[in-house]
């Protein structure tokens, strides 16, 4: 697809992630349009045709994936499905915008990555909070020297979800992990993306509720890592959804700091529009107004006064990816992302199971 001409979407997977977060991305691009859902409830698939007005529903994700007249393939469902639905659209050549983590293990999103490179249609990975303004400017005052020479890395994710049903993310079958999948893997690539790879890895993971809902639960809740970098540094992340009272989603604590030998940095997804930093003999952190330039991905037309800033810098990733499509080149988060996180992930599974470090392999494209 060329710089040109109308861009059609399939949605596969119709919950609240997709509508909410994807629909009004694609809203903001010019000359696209959601053509397709997918999704295997039918009531669900119903409901989302009449929302948004697409003009073919399945639920048969192989009878919207292979048509002509869909250009690119939004995957929003189980895990365990992510590679059987994002192969059969690349070998029909579409694009494809993964939700993570990309699959059920590194295998399969490092064949995935093959294939969408081998096919030569745009791939990315959904990790989402990339396009938080707060990060983008970290990730700028990090490459430009400002940290000195990295100490430390540490990111923490706290959740109050309580005992309630998770649906299919409380099962093997279908997630694969439960905590470490969910919402690790996105601090997992913060780590990449400010830090670059992890050579060796510990861990440990908690699960305390046998049920949730009058449903087995068999996944991890809380998970912690500690980990060496390639590049000197330490890390360390902690993840729980039984933080209690901490709040969920946007309005709990989320928080990534940096050590180094000129400057620390805090980062929080709730401040949006400012870091903290701290530097040599100072007291205490001094707060760090994000530049209006970082507020939006760059060419997007997103009004950061409109909405929610903590919602809408999430519209900036389909952005991302239509631009990618149209300029013919790699989208900023790829599948070799995704397959990088899913490597640390398997490696996490491991230490966490046999109690004992784990060294990773180099990155590569190929493994």
């Amino acid at each position: 697809m060329n710089r040109s001409g109308h861009l059609n979407f399939a949605l596969i997977g119709c919950g609240a992630i997709a509508l909410q977060n994807h629909l009004p991305g694609l809203a903001l691009c010019p000359e696209t349009r959601l053509l397709a859902v997918c999704d295997t409830d039918p009531a669900r698939l119903e409901a989302a045709r009449r929302c948004t007005g697409a003009t073919v529903a399945s639920t048969r994700f192989e009878d919207v994936v292979t048509r002509d007249d869909v250009h690119a393939v939004i995957i929003a469902t189980p895990n365990v499905t992510h590679a059987p639905v994002a192969l059969t659209a690349i070998q029909h050549g579409k694009h494809v915008l993964c939700e993570k983590p990309l699959a059920m293990n590194a295998g399969e999103a490092w064949s995935m990555a093959r294939a969408a490179e081998q096919a030569g249609v745009r791939h990315m990975t959904a990790f989402t909070y990339r396009f938080v303004p707060a990060m983008r400017y970290l990730v700028h005052r990090v490459r430009q020297g400002d940290l000195g020479q990295p100490y430390h890395f540490r990111a923490c994710r706290l959740q109050d979800w309580g005992t309630r049903p998770l649906g299919w993310r409380q099962r093997r079958d279908l997630a694969g992990t439960g905590e470490l999948g969910d919402m690790l893997s996105h601090r997992l690539d913060f780590g990449h993306l400010l830090m670059g790879p992890v050579t060796r890895l510990t861990a440990h993971w908690r699960r305390w509720h046998e049920f949730r809902g009058n449903q087995p639960n068999e996944l991890d809740e809380w998970v912690a890592v500690l980990a060496d970098f390639a590049n000197g540094a330490t890390g360390v992340w902690e993840s729980s959804k039984l933080a209690t009272g901490r709040n969920e989603s946007w309005r709990s604590p989320d928080t990534v700091e940096l050590n180094g030998s000129h400057a620390t940095f805090l980062y929080e997804t709730r401040e949006w529009n400012r870091l903290w930093i701290g530097r040599p003999g100072g007291q205490q952190l001094e707060c760090l107004e994000v530049p209006r330039e970082f507020w939006t991905w760059p060419g997007s037309p997103r009004d950061p006064a409109q909405g929610d800033p903590l919602v809408t810098f999430r519209y900036d990733q389909i952005w991302e990816f239509v631009q990618a499509i149209r300029e013919q080149r790699p989208c900023a988060v790829t599948f070799h992302d995704g397959a990088r996180v899913q490597q640390v992930m398997d490696a996490i599974v491991r230490s966490a199971e046999t109690h004992q470090w784990v060294d990773l392999p180099a990155w590569n494209h190929t493994s």
